[in-house]
Order: C-alpha cells, then structure tokens, then sequence
C-alpha cells in the first residue's frame, strides 16, 4: 500500500490516494498568491485547511508501507517524487 506524504514548512501529513488533484489545488492556490486548501485525513474526519502562500517550503514523498511480503524492516521507505512543478513559484 502506497502513502503520501505531504510535508508543509517542517510538518508531515500523511493522504491516502489519489493525491493528482489536491496537488492541482495546493499549485493553484500558490500561483493566486496564496489561499486555503482542504487536506483531507488518511482515515476518516473532517480533514485540514492549510493556508499555502508563494515562497513556503512543500514537499511531496511516497511510502511503501507493505501488504505485498517484504520483511518488516523493508516494509517503509521513503520514494522521493521529482516534481518542480511548485519551484518557479
């Protein structure tokens, strides 16, 4: 099963797939100079809105975390995703 992390200014927060469009919004509001965008919560609850503005730090990884028989120690590792899409803002 594959997590995404999302990390804003220094903080992670984990999203269940698919991420495709939360990534269009968080860019959009970026690109209007900054506005509030719904980060919806791995498992059940009423999610979070976090203000995204030009210039703040933003990360995306994905995590493996298992279900197809790798061995424990194997089962979370971070696959960092190369996107700039955000880097010229």
């Amino acid at each position: 099963m594959i997590v995404h992390r999302l990390t804003v200014d220094g903080r992670d927060y984990f999203l269940p797939d698919p991420v495709t469009e939360l990534r269009g919004q968080i860019l959009e509001a970026i690109k209007a100079g900054g506005g509030y965008v719904t980060i919806p919560p791995l498992r059940g609850g009423p999610g979070l809105d976090i203000l995204f503005s030009p210039g703040m730090p933003v990360a995306w990884s994905q995590i493996d975390v298992g279900g197809d028989g790798a061995d424990a120690g194997e089962a979370e590792h971070a696959m960092p995703i190369e996107d700039d899409s955000f880097s010229g803002l």
